[in-house]
């Protein structure tokens, strides 16, 4: 029972000792408090599963979230170790490590490309809108992370199944 509930019955109770309400008026409106309560239905996802705590105490989308925006800190030094400590323990802490990785390695990729073609017009025009995009994919994924999405970073390649 919530406090909220807690709270809403205790109200009764006093109306109830004031004579203000009959105990059927109260018996009714006790049973609509508690029958109000959402009981998880055998279909719903179990909310230990979304509150699990991966690795020192953190709660798992706060887990994610810190996974994705340490990229602007390290690249891939951080998620990478994020990763491994926490894959074995949780599954969506595996998938977006996996994804974190194979965002890395991809545009580690299309970064070389844009190095490459530098003296043509269009590297400068790759490294550009590789910044750009980076920024956005990363803060997206962390975002959708938090709320419990899973969110495939767009243009990667998959080399971490």
């Amino acid at each position: 029972m919530t406090y909220d509930e807690y709270e809403k019955i205790k109200k009764l109770e006093e109306l109830l000792k004031n004579g203000t309400i009959t105990q059927e008026e109260f018996d009714k409106e006790r049973e609509k408090i508690i029958s109000s309560t959402p009981k998880s239905a055998p279909s719903e996802k179990p909310v230990a599963a979304s509150t699990r705590q991966p690795l020192m105490g953190i709660e798992e989308n706060l887990y994610l979230l810190l996974m994705h925006l340490s990229q602007f800190l390290t690249a891939f030094i951080i998620p990478l170790v994020m990763w491994l400590v926490g894959k074995d323990e949780n599954k969506r802490v595996d998938f977006h490590g996996k994804n974190i990785l194979n965002f890395q390695i991809t545009y580690i990729i299309w970064l070389i490309v844009g190095i490459i073609t530098i003296p043509l017009i269009i590297g400068i025009v790759i490294l550009s809108v590789l910044g750009i995009a980076m920024t956005v994919f990363i803060i997206v994924a962390a975002v959708k992370s938090y709320n419990g999405e899973d969110w495939k970073y767009p243009l990667t390649i998959n080399f971490l199944k």
